[in-house]
């Protein structure tokens, strides 16, 4: 496949989502998709959600469009693509619009995931990163793919919480998605990335701070749902990835939602209660502007797919000091910023002490 197909693609859709932002912001007014300030919110007044829309519809209309043109498309692909993706994309309209139950979201997203096993498109083997490729029955493979599905779905509408985090962390793991997919001969895939890529920052252009209009859970739950696929089909088409690879990607949402459930344990509150701890309000407590934080966030995301991409082409030495390396940085990040507990910090008190007890060691040892 040319590169300039790859260029099209991103540019197409670039510019479909930024031609067609207008028409939406009128249509979420005129339906009322409109997101209320409240205490947990950052904004201060009404603002249009459902911008999410103009991701899917430029996605969409410029993959048909390329993939038909070129004649290279695989059907059961683009079938579970964009029948998942539609069905998970009115479940956040009707969500944008009227507020839905989480059980009846959830039933939307189980429905969406479902399109994927449907259409052939499931995990059939896991790639372990310190032996072979393992096979798995069909049934065990395709519910790990609904639930891997489900899971990174919710875990980017976790994160959707400040002007341009969710859409500017999700084009980063897409972008990580593309290269890796170059990387590997995956040319559906990097396609797909390409044309995902031009969608999301044709939208960033609107929603970067100040934002003029949110994604809502139309544009979250969306791709949430479309980076679980694209790293299905990624992992699928490449043994040499491990399964932490596509973690590593969507470290950011992942590790956030995570770091969520653990929190919520930790102070004896339901798992479902939404709170102010996550990673970016944590980081605007700090003192740091929405913009800022944002960008902190964007750095993080981006070191993630650094180390995803690096992990791709380790050995397995490498692999093991590469996730305990990044395990413990996280750990000490989560603590620096009270992720967690703003009193729990047990791995930077114990560096704290070796840090005081050093000089003292330095001098008995003279």
């Amino acid at each position: 496949m040319n590169w300039w197909v790859y260029c099209i693609g991103f540019f197409a859709a670039c510019a479909i989502a930024v031609l067609i932002m207008p028409y939406i912001k009128k249509l979420a007014f005129k339906i009322g998709a409109v997101a209320i300030p409240n205490h947990r919110t950052v904004h201060t007044k009404p603002m249009p959600q459902m911008g999410g829309l103009a991701i899917f519809v430029a996605f969409a209309v410029t993959y048909l469009i390329v993939a038909l043109s070129i004649g290279e498309y695989d059907l059961d692909v683009m079938i579970g693509m964009l029948a998942g993706g539609g069905i998970i994309v009115l479940v956040g309209v009707i969500d944008d619009r009227k507020n839905i139950s989480p059980k009846l979201k959830l039933l939307g997203q189980i429905v969406a995931a479902s399109m994927l096993p449907l259409n052939g498109l499931y995990v059939d083997y896991i790639q372990l990163p310190f032996g072979d490729a393992i096979n798995v029955y069909p049934w065990i493979g395709m519910a790990i793919t609904v639930l891997w599905v489900v899971g990174v779905t919710n875990a980017v509408n976790l994160i959707d919480g400040l002007d341009g985090l969710a859409a500017g962390v999700s084009a980063i793991a897409t972008l990580t998605i593309m290269v890796l997919a170059f990387m590997t001969g995956n040319t559906p895939v990097a396609l797909l990335s390409a044309i995902l890529l031009g969608s999301i920052l044709g939208f960033l252009f609107f929603n970067f701070h100040p934002a003029s209009i949110f994604m809502g859970d139309t544009g979250a739950l969306f791709l949430g749902f479309s980076l679980a696929t694209l790293s299905i089909l990624g992992f699928k088409s490449a043994v040499a990835i491990s399964f932490l690879v596509p973690i590593l990607v969507l470290g950011v949402p992942l590790s956030d939602t995570v770091l969520a459930i653990i929190r919520r344990k930790l102070n004896n509150k339901p798992i479902s209660v939404a709170d102010k701890g996550h990673l970016h309000h944590c980081l605007m407590e700090m003192g740091f502007s929405t913009r800022k934080a944002v960008l902190i966030i964007y750095g993080v995301a981006a070191i993630f797919g650094s180390c995803a991409m690096l992990l791709s082409q380790t050995k397995q030495w490498g692999t093991i000091t590469l996730v305990v390396i990044v395990l413990l940085i996280m750990e000490i990040g989560a603590e620096a910023v009270g992720i967690l507990s703003k009193s729990r910090k047990p791995v930077l008190q114990l560096l704290q002490r070796w840090l005081s007890d050093s000089p003292s060691r330095s001098r008995a040892s003279k």
